[in-house]
């Protein structure tokens, strides 16, 4: 609950931000879409209602139109390009990756321009030409060639290195216990995640601050959190954003 003592950090970062008249900016991205799913559902609902524009990062080899005919009417969702079809090519004793070295880039690529013409075919008005890798993690080599495909960022996770080929517009506190429950991480330390972040940025960062989240894994941990943190930032100093106008930078 957004009463709860765990928040203050981040509500006394806010009015210090507010106390010197800056605004933070936030944008929220949430991968693995393929479907319609009340989970889904459940994501919409509270995007919608608090006015916080979403970046869902469909896998094109898995979708098709069921999710295109639900998504035309969301004029606040835009739709980015998660690989092709999130299978791992990565070795048994690596980290799961699917765009890798395992196999020939022009396959890879291939796949890559597969996967944006495809989204750019079912969502002419939500499509961001944005490339989410599956498990954040791509090919150094790879990356040169993605504006060529049409691609206009890249969104992996961490802070983001500037002057490479291509822009990047990343993620920075992911909200599911990866390692653990697989479910919402603790509030206490998202909370601490976020006021580190915004103190970075207050330092001088212009990076926006991404949150990135899971949908289909989400239990009520994670929903309670999301719910709660929109109610949080429904503050002064922050401001949520499309990845379209992040881009725009």
């Amino acid at each position: 609950m957004t009463d709860s003592k765990s928040w203050e950090p981040l509500r006394r970062e806010l009015d210090r931000w507010q106390a010197a008249g800056r605004v933070a900016r936030f944008w929220l991205r949430d991968d693995d879409a393929i479907e319609p799913t009340p989970d889904l559902e459940t994501l919409l609902a509270s995007t919608g209602d608090n006015a916080v524009p979403l970046t869902l990062a469909v896998i094109p080899g898995l979708t098709g139109e069921a999710l295109a005919s639900r998504l035309a009417e969301e004029a606040g969702v835009s739709v980015a390009v998660h690989g092709w079809s999130h299978r791992n090519h990565a070795g048994p004793e690596r980290k799961k990756q699917e765009l890798g070295a395992e196999r020939p880039a022009e396959i890879v690529l291939g796949e890559l321009g597969d996967g944006f013409r495809l989204l750019h075919g079912l969502y002419p008005a939500r499509f961001l030409p944005v490339l989410v890798p599956p498990w954040n993690r791509i090919d150094a080599a790879l990356i040169p060639a993605l504006p060529d495909l049409g691609f206009a960022g890249l969104s992996v996770y961490g802070r983001a290195k500037q002057g490479g080929p291509i822009p990047l517009l990343n993620t920075h506190v992911d909200i599911i216990d990866w390692h653990g429950t697989r479910g919402g991480r603790a509030e206490e330390e998202l909370v601490a995640e976020l006021v580190v972040e915004l103190s970075d940025r207050f330092a001088g960062s212009d990076e926006p601050i991404g949150v990135l989240a899971h949908h289909l894994v989400h239990d009520a941990a994670a929903w309670d959190f999301l719910s709660a943190l929109f109610a949080v930032t429904s503050h002064p100093a922050v401001r949520w954003l499309p990845a379209s106008a992040l881009l725009e930078r």
